[in-house]
């Protein structure tokens, strides 16, 4: 819809062209980033070590991705990465949907004291000591199920999804329990269908939560055919750091430090720059209706 600016006052206009450029501005410095480091993975390694690239590649070459692409724990890594965000993903949607629906219900024993419970995780935790110590007498360490089932539940997506759930009608639920319908039977056929927008934001948390884990797992995994993306691109800059063949390759300009790094961190962001679209349009109607309660 076209904006008839005729209509509008001087400082009005004055008000709307500041917004307009206030918008633009904050939309390159939320994409320059992207920007950059696409850049400076494609720029030689002196330059981009010195300081030259800013907007565009400066003497374009591939051979940052010809070495990353061509290194098998790369693609070993990739490949966890996709395990530990799928299943995990799955796993958190499993729990976080029936839980959510079960301290939705007013007739839940002890509902108040649970929704109290679940909160109180979201300021105080045990820690990291007994948080691993925990995991260890689990004996889920340096395991895909450790990482997947120890980080399947997020109180916040628990909250949301409840207040998403409390705003359905409960007519809906009325006359799908004079059809019949037994408590599992309303969930999913009447409360998951009626919650995909905030259904489809917390998968989107959960993906891009999982997808970047990076520190639980370097603690975790000692098996290096487990880790993640983001694990191995710690390794691979400490590895490079002391290889000497690497640093002659800086003086011959093939690719760097930035470089490598910049490389791998363009080849993750691709996955969820695709899946980000397809989830976008439910993305804001599922945190509006989820994040205030009736």
């Amino acid at each position: 819809m076209q904006m008839n600016m005729n209509l509008y006052s001087r400082d009005d206009k004055m008000f709307v062209y500041m917004n307009m450029f206030l918008i633009a501005m904050f939309t390159l410095s939320t994409l320059y980033p992207f920007i950059y480091i696409s850049a400076l993975s494609l720029s030689s390694g002196f330059i981009a070590t010195s300081g030259q690239v800013v907007l565009t590649p400066v003497e374009m070459t591939l051979v940052a991705y010809e070495m990353v692409l061509a290194e098998p724990m790369f693609w070993i890594s990739y490949k966890n990465t996709f395990i530990y965000t799928v299943g995990g993903t799955i796993v958190s949607l499993l729990i976080v949907i029936p839980g959510s629906y079960a301290l939705s219900r007013p007739q839940l024993i002890g509902r108040r004291f649970w929704n109290l419970a679940i909160a109180f995780t979201m300021w105080f935790n045990a820690g990291m000591i007994p948080f691993f110590l925990n995991m260890r007498d689990l004996g889920l360490l340096d395991s895909y199920f450790g990482i997947i089932i120890g980080f399947a539940v997020n109180a916040f997506n628990i909250i949301l999804l409840r207040n998403f759930f409390e705003a359905i009608p409960k007519s809906f639920e009325e006359v799908a329990r004079m059809d019949g319908a037994n408590e599992f039977q309303v969930l999913w056929k009447v409360f998951v269908p009626l919650a995909k927008p905030a259904i489809a934001t917390i998968t989107l948390f959960c993906i891009v939560s999982r997808w970047n884990g990076f520190f639980w797992a370097m603690v975790l995994l000692r098996d290096d055919e487990k880790i993640p993306l983001q694990v191995f691109l710690r390794q691979t800059i400490t590895t490079l750091s002391d290889d000497d063949e690497f640093a002659s390759s800086l003086i011959e300009s093939v690719y760097s430090f930035e470089t490598v790094s910049a490389t791998i961190m363009v080849c993750s962001i691709i996955p969820v720059l695709l899946v980000y679209p397809w989830i976008q349009k439910y993305f804001n109607k599922g945190i509006m209706m989820g994040g205030v309660k009736e």
